[in-house]
């Protein structure tokens, strides 16, 4: 995979929401006016809506619009200018920004940890080009090494549907899987389970360490599963990845044809 970084800064080592942004303004370079973007979700995705709402109002873009991947996003670009489009009025879609949660030495990603994972997929697949913004405490030697890999189910059968993940990786040591919930807004009451923009429920799977074995054999036979709607392993799917680092060096990864 081809591979280039920018020198540090003077002041040196940043801070990692420093580092967001660095990548995140990196990305919005390759903007260009007329562009229809796929808008990601997220705390590094959100610094590049903010920039682009900046590049807007200056009159240095123009004529972009964007597709969001959450109702979050939606909400953040109305506010900073950018117009939307829905992914069916969309036609091309030129180019998606978003963050990840993992980042693989494949540049396969994990996403979703923040609940979007269905509309990310779908619109940063619909695409031409992705470009991952992330800062290096992304990158891992296998997917699932650093948290949640998100399943995104259907509320109905929500337990039996949780039963069946599981036995996909039945006997697997250091493996365990649940649904994720949020407290209650009613006084009193317990845990709820956390909905998604779609009115779906969120599957958490946990890796002891890491996802070991064929991924796309593993991706077949979790979207098997009746009730799986989608996952968040993004498989193959970047073509970018600019990774900010803490020297303030930028690497940016692309995907090799």
């Amino acid at each position: 995979m081809g591979s280039a970084a920018t020198s540090p800064p003077p002041s040196g080592k940043l801070t990692q929401e420093e580092l967001k942004r660095v990548a995140a303004h990196r990305a919005v370079e390759l903007v260009e006016t007329g562009m229809t973007l796929g808008l990601g979700t997220g705390s590094t995705a959100a610094h590049a809506l903010d920039r682009l709402g900046e590049l807007l109002a200056s009159g240095a873009l123009a004529s972009v619009a964007g597709v969001p991947t959450s109702l979050k996003t939606e909400a953040h670009a109305t506010r900073v200018g950018i117009p939307l489009l829905e992914l069916a009025g969309a036609g091309r879609i030129h180019l998606s920004i978003d963050g990840a949660d993992e980042v693989d030495p494949d540049l396969n990603l994990v996403k979703g940890r923040g609940g979007s994972l269905l509309r990310e997929k779908m619109i940063e697949g619909s695409g031409e080009r992705f470009v991952v913004i992330v800062d290096e405490s992304k990158l891992v030697p296998r997917l699932g090494c650093t948290g949640a890999v998100p399943v995104e189910v259907v509320p109905f059968g929500a337990v039996h549907t949780l039963g069946l993940v599981r036995k996909v990786f039945d006997g697997l040591p250091g493996f365990s899987a649940r649904l994720r919930t949020v407290p209650a807004k009613a006084a009193g009451a317990e845990e709820v389970p956390f909905v998604t923009d779609n009115g779906n429920y969120i599957v958490e799977m946990f890796f002891e360490d890491g996802i070991r074995g064929d991924l796309r054999d593993i991706s077949d036979r979790l979207l098997r599963i009746t009730g799986v709607v989608e996952h968040g392993m993004f498989l193959g799917m970047a073509t970018t990845v600019i990774v900010a680092k803490k020297d303030g060096t930028v690497e940016i990864i692309n995907k090799e044809n």
